[in-house]
């Protein structure tokens, strides 16, 4: 396994993303003949196929529009309140806008049309949007980058005495005045350490914080994990951790174009308990998976189908008590490239890859 610079751009590294985008659309819609459009409805297949865009007001919230495309043509379907906005400041130019009224629905009036809903064609859009063209993947490499500098600031100046709340909302903030929008903020001090989903508290850091985040933007998420500790671990603590990056790395290898999410999922399972840990500790929290447009894309189960792919956009998170480890990373045909790295966080390297390990000021 190495650890690569950027990929080398596909042949069509000239032709819009959108471009591209649009056929692979159009080859899914020529595969349901009886069909005569196929609708995004979305956040995750609307941002991905309108460059971005925010089409959404509430974080988590409903679509303001939907894309219908037909074997000739797109349109977009965009609630009437919102029109101008997106036209103005979120949407690529040159496409088709109607606007409806905002209190009826998106789809209001296409009666007689045959039309493919997203959950009829879910499997086929999220391979659509597995493999990162270049235009989406230089915008990712420098979110990641963004993000792992983020993490590395708020920790850097964490202390002791500092509540989780504050951590997080320093996070928090630090996202917004990077242009994304913080979906995940995670904060455990050390009387929490044991929590997987450490919602933050008004609890102290005391001896250690644990970070973890995801940010959106530009509709792409970068996912991580950090830790600082101010005081030396014990000696289990200590090789926990250790043990945890060995399981990641495991689960590094494992993954490789071609090979199919439940290959590398019974990877994932056997990882444990070869490094120390209890056989059914992948039960104890989910793994992780794809990523890109979704947090998970999909969040990887023993029975997820589907297979890994060029290009593709990934984050694991193993994890066990006390410790988790956490990095989005580009798959090539090559090895690995860790896309969440800040040169000023420490890593050491395991299986052949630099990995954060815990901050000690």
């Amino acid at each position: 396994m190495t650890l690569l610079g950027p990929a080398a751009p596909p042949a069509h590294a000239d032709v819009p993303d959108r471009i591209v985008k649009t056929a692979r659309l159009r080859r899914i819609l020529a595969g349901h003949p009886e069909a005569d459009a196929l609708v995004l409805t979305s956040a995750e297949s609307l941002a991905w196929y309108l460059d971005g865009a925010r089409v959404t007001v509430p974080i988590g919230g409903a679509p303001v529009l939907a894309l219908e495309l037909d074997r000739a043509a797109e349109t977009i379907h965009c609630l009437s309140n919102e029109a101008e906005r997106m036209v103005a400041e979120e949407l690529p130019e040159g496409l088709q806008v109607e606007a409806v009224p905002w209190s009826t629905d998106l789809l209001a009036g296409r009666a007689g049309t045959s039309i493919l809903s997203e959950q009829q064609i879910a499997g086929e859009l999220r391979a659509a949007r597995a493999s990162l063209l270049p235009q989406e993947l230089a915008h990712y490499r420098t979110l990641c980058a963004d993000l792992a500098a983020l993490a590395t600031d708020v920790l850097g100046q964490a202390a002791p005495h500092a509540l989780e709340r504050e951590i997080a909302a320093a996070a928090a903030g630090g996202i917004v005045a990077m242009g994304g929008e913080p979906l995940v903020v995670l904060v455990a001090g050390e009387s929490r350490r044991h929590h997987r989903h450490p919602l933050p508290t008004d609890a102290l850091v005391g001896g250690e914080a644990t970070l973890v985040l995801c940010a959106r933007r530009r509709g792409m998420i970068a996912n991580l994990t950090r830790r600082i500790r101010f005081r030396r671990p014990t000696a289990d603590i200590a090789g926990s951790e250790q043990r945890i990056l060995e399981v990641e790395a495991e689960i590094l290898r494992a993954t490789r174009v071609g090979r199919t999410f439940v290959q590398v999922f019974d990877d994932i399972a056997s990882a444990y308990p070869a490094h120390g840990f209890a056989a059914d500790e992948w039960t104890r929290h989910h793994q992780g998976g794809p990523t890109g447009y979704l947090g998970r894309d999909p969040k990887l189960t023993p029975t997820t189908s589907g297979s890994f792919v060029e290009n593709q956009a990934f984050a694991w998170n193993p994890t066990a008590p006390g410790v988790k480890v956490e990095d989005t990373a580009l798959l090539t045909d090559a090895g690995i490239d860790v896309l969440t790295v800040d040169p000023r966080w420490p890593t050491e390297p395991v299986g052949g890859i630099p990995r954060p390990v815990t901050l000690a000021p």
